[in-house]
């Protein structure tokens, strides 16, 4: 239980998720489009940065004290519109989904600041203290002081953090460290997007989606700098299939993917079933199909699947991590076999 004095509302009594056109990582700006978008910050040359634009990585990484400095700092910010119609649940999801961008990169986070966007003439300030509250408690789990932030009117509602973490330079976790011949381990399950989805367009509430989305990353993390890995990233709104194909481009190997190893969130085989796949998901598909390879006997729902749109998912190691599944494996070559 937080310490926050704000206590989540019994009832929500206002239907977050009909505020937004999106929910969660899923309402992100497709990959390809993103890609071509930053490309205008190519070609920056600073010394002090271990890790920038060039391959997507969850969090910049700069080096401080010099040259020889064993201190890099690490810097994200992540932020979307509602995912579920709980404030404090939705504080909560996006407090966890940003600090992750430092554990995926193998750092601890040191401090957060929060991010708002709120149709103050339409929501109560209510909700938003339940939504901050939510947030600070994820942080205080997380041991992460929240102090301060930015907000602006907005005609949907948004909420996330910017993150500042630590790690060693020579520990971090990127995602062009891939090596072909290692096992491909999953932290968490997939279809939290679907069941968002489903979510979204009947109020269903899945409290499997929400455990799964408030989980942090941390241990995660941890587990992997133990066990010796080098490269890695969260599973967010590109999908497992689009954060694969992300990091065997910057790696330079190719990826096989087991589907029947791939874990799932309780009730997301139904949803998809169901139909409950977003367009975000579809998008994600479409960015990477032609990179993809599926064997004899996988449907296109198969594939649907594992684009998911997730949000505060899990991470995506490279080697195997106890404790945690392993769906595949790095191989030498391009591209994603989906068998």
């Amino acid at each position: 239980m937080s310490d926050s004095p704000i206590q989540p509302l019994a009832r929500p009594s206002i239907r977050l998720t009909t505020m937004a056109h999106g929910g969660g990582c899923a309402s992100k700006i497709p990959p390809g489009e993103l890609e071509e978008v930053v490309s205008t910050l190519a070609g920056q040359d600073c010394a002090q940065v271990i890790v920038g634009l060039d391959d997507g990585d969850d969090a910049a990484a700069v080096r401080i004290g010099g040259a020889d400095g064993d201190t890099a700092v690490l810097s994200t910010a992540d932020f979307f519109t509602p995912v579920v119609d709980d404030a404090y649940d939705w504080g909560r999801i996006a407090a966890a989904n940003a600090l992750s961008d430092i554990y995926a990169m193998g750092g601890e986070p040191v401090v957060a600041i929060n991010l708002v966007g709120w149709p103050r003439e339409v929501l109560p300030y209510e909700l938003l203290q339940q939504v901050l509250a939510g947030g600070l408690a994820i942080a205080q789990e997380a041991g992460v002081p929240v102090i301060g932030g930015h907000s602006v009117d907005d005609p949907e509602p948004k909420y996330g953090m910017a993150v500042t973490g630590t790690a060693r330079p020579d520990r971090l976790l990127r995602n062009d460290a891939a090596e072909a011949g290692l096992p491909i381990t999953l932290t968490k399950p997939l279809g939290v997007g679907l069941l968002n989805n489903r979510m979204k367009s009947t109020g269903e509430v899945s409290e499997a989606a929400i455990e799964v989305m408030t989980t942090l990353n941390r241990d995660a993390s941890r587990a992997a700098l133990a066990a010796g890995a080098r490269a890695a990233t969260d599973v967010t709104g590109f999908g497992l299939l689009g954060h694969l194909f992300k990091m065997g481009r910057a790696s330079e190997v190719g990826m096989v993917v087991d589907r029947a190893a791939v874990p799932l969130v309780d009730g997301a085989a139904e949803a998809l079933r169901d139909g409950y796949v977003s367009g975000g998901t579809r998008r994600n598909l479409d960015w990477v199909r032609h990179a993809v390879e599926a064997g004899p006997g996988l449907a296109e729902e198969d594939l649907l699947l594992l684009a998911d749109a997730q949000t505060s998912g899990g991470l995506l190691v490279i080697g195997e991590v106890p404790g945690f599944p392993v769906i595949g494996e790095t191989v030498a070559g391009e591209g994603i076999r989906v068998r």
